[in-house]
């Protein structure tokens, strides 16, 4: 396939505000794309070259890419920079002075175009930066103006065409069989396998029947399981009976992986942070007996002298990319295992809790960093009320109740597991993941910070939307408020992103495209007509206008506890949440 035939499905793409409609441009593209191309294709639409796991970046900024721009098109860098400075779009500034050099009729395919820019991401050592500088604008001689728009902006992690991961999974079962009816079985292989690029590669050439091909691998992340939520120990017998209960460490969650020479450590938004952790990388080699591995756990902070658990605040100092060594004599950690996926060549995930945690006990010899988590049996509401009093008077979140039967459900919430904490018991102390949507200008002191308050959101499964739960304008230190304009400039959208529900009296002056995740704390939840969480809408008796049935969901008093870095975007508080935290505080 042609780039240049690539580059009209993505201007497509940038131009429609409709979920709906991405879904069915990308299906036709899918259709189109051979097989040999496919993984190239689906890394490209997520502006890599390489899955969201492997850490290949370009590791260029605008300055960079500007002169590559100046160089291929014959033209002053300061008149590339003032183009730039009035576009303020790195892949329209890259169109415009490409018009006037008219590539005869472009013939780069697709795989050369991502082999290019691979190669670009690979250049490293001594006059890196002159050799990408160059191989660049060699690459954009030999494109279109169109292409150039698309390719320019890869570097610099511009892409941002505005859809998720679950829209390209509805796109491929619309490419399949003309409907989002097959989502369920691809999204089950993606959650074990979350690289679109194998995913969608292996659908392409095997159809429906293709995702039974795609197991579990080794330095491959698989999306996390996640815990529902109950108020009791009570509720937890009722709903799935006799237990597994451990304690909820308030620390860094971590995916093991291992194949008895190399480790790998994933956090639950598949980024690799192997580096980060010393410590516990030296730990998984000296305590874990197996061939391959794959396993999780939870890194948190620990006092060896006081034998106690420490906040996640000093815990939190360790997620460091300087002075790590140094870090980790100061603050050592502990990881508590508390699951196993992948054994010797064995998928473990569709095995029972009870049978995943014999297997995980085998592995682990002793040592002063690698821990089996704490675990009772439990079939007595009291019983487990005690074991979470126990917890908390350690400095523990909670706790965390385990079906013994239950499956690892990778990337879904289910009663498999069931969390408790303190907060659940009484009104909304709990705090909820939201996802920044776009910021409003601020005045007087805040004109110095870029904003005087941001909107936020939580995800909306059922719809693969972000709806709104609340607008933040207090809370924050000066250097917070800083913080949040220096992220979200870099990913700024002209328009309001197509996976948004805001209502038109709260739509931002900015719009940020879905990336930053947030913790905030807020005294409670209560009903909103202009927030479009759980917001239902009827036509009015004039039938010329829309009126709310039945308001949304609203944080009351909201205010910022902390950037969340380890989750994505659709790892936020959901919907479903809220709602049952909502049912919860009423109760």
């Amino acid at each position: 396939m042609l780039f240049k035939d690539l580059s009209i499905y993505l201007q497509k793409l940038e131009n429609t505000a409709s979920r709906n409609e991405m879904v069915v441009i990308l299906s036709d593209l899918f259709k189109k794309v051979p097989a040999s191309e496919f993984d190239y294709v689906m890394y490209l639409l997520q502006g890599r070259v390489a899955p969201l796991f492997v850490p290949l970046e370009f590791g260029m900024a605008d300055k960079m890419l500007l002169r590559a721009i100046a160089k291929a098109y014959n033209t002053p860098l300061n008149v590339t920079e003032e183009e730039f400075k009035n576009i303020g779009d790195i892949g329209e500034v890259a169109q415009k002075l490409s018009s006037k050099f008219k590539v005869q009729s472009p013939k780069l395919s697709v795989g050369e175009v991502f082999e290019a820019l691979e190669k670009v991401a690979k250049i490293g050592g001594a006059g890196s930066v002159d050799k990408k500088i160059d191989f660049l604008s060699n690459l954009f001689k030999d494109l279109d103006s169109l292409s150039v728009r698309f390719v320019a902006r890869i570097p610099v992690a511009r892409l941002r065409l505005g859809f998720s991961d679950m829209t390209v999974l509805d796109s491929l079962s619309w490419m399949l069989c003309g409907d989002k009816s097959l989502r369920p079985e691809i999204e089950r292989a993606y959650n074990i396998r979350p690289d679109l690029g194998t995913v969608g590669k292996t659908i392409k050439e095997y159809g429906i029947k293709g995702v039974e091909k795609i197991k579990p691998a080794v330095f491959t992340p698989i999306l996390m399981a996640r815990a529902e939520r109950l108020s009791s120990g009570e509720e937890i017998i009722k709903k799935i009976g006799k237990c597994a209960v451990e304690p909820k460490f308030d620390g860094f969650r971590l995916q093991v992986h291992y194949d008895g020479k190399e480790v790998k450590l994933f956090t639950r938004n598949l980024e690799e942070v192997t580096f980060m952790y010393p410590d516990i990388e030296a730990g998984i080699r000296a305590q874990i007996k197996a061939k391959d591995v794959v396993l999780e756990g939870e890194a948190i902070a620990y006092n060896p002298d006081t034998k106690e658990y420490l906040p996640f605040q000093l815990t939190a100092q360790r997620k460091r990319k300087y002075d790590i060594e140094e870090m980790a004599r100061k603050i050592p950690l502990r990881l508590m295992v508390f699951d196993l996926l992948y054994l010797d060549g064995k998928n473990l995930i569709p095995q029972s809790y009870t049978k995943r945690r014999e297997a995980v006990s085998k592995i682990i010899k002793e040592g002063k960093t690698i821990y089996l988590a704490e675990e009772e049996v439990f079939d007595n509401g009291k019983k487990i009320e005690n074991f979470f009093d126990d917890a908390i008077s350690r400095g523990l979140e909670g706790i965390l109740a385990k079906k013994l039967d239950g499956t690892y459900q990778a990337g879904a919430r289910g009663w498999n597991w069931i969390k408790l904490k303190r907060s659940y018991q009484s009104k909304l102390e709990d705090t909820v993941d939201c996802v920044v949507m776009g910021h409003y200008a601020g005045r007087g002191k805040r004109t110095s910070f870029g904003m005087g308050a941001f909107l936020i959101g939580v995800y909306d499964e059922k719809k693969d939307m972000f709806v709104t739960i609340a607008k933040i304008g207090t809370g924050l230190t000066d250097e917070e408020w800083k913080e949040l304009f220096r992220r979200s400039g870099k990913i700024k959208s002209t328009h309001k992103p197509a996976l948004y529900e805001v209502d038109k009296w709260l739509e931002p002056d900015v719009w940020v495209m879905p990336s930053i995740v947030v913790e905030i704390k807020a005294d409670e939840l209560t009903r909103s007509p202009v927030h479009t969480a759980g917001r239902i809408m009827k036509a009015s008796k004039s039938g010329s206008a829309f009126d709310v049935d039945v308001p949304g969901y609203a944080l009351r008093f909201p205010r910022l506890e902390r950037f969340r870095d380890d989750k994505k975007s659709e790892d936020c508080t959901t919907l479903e949440e809220i709602e049952k935290m909502f049912k919860l505080q009423k109760k």
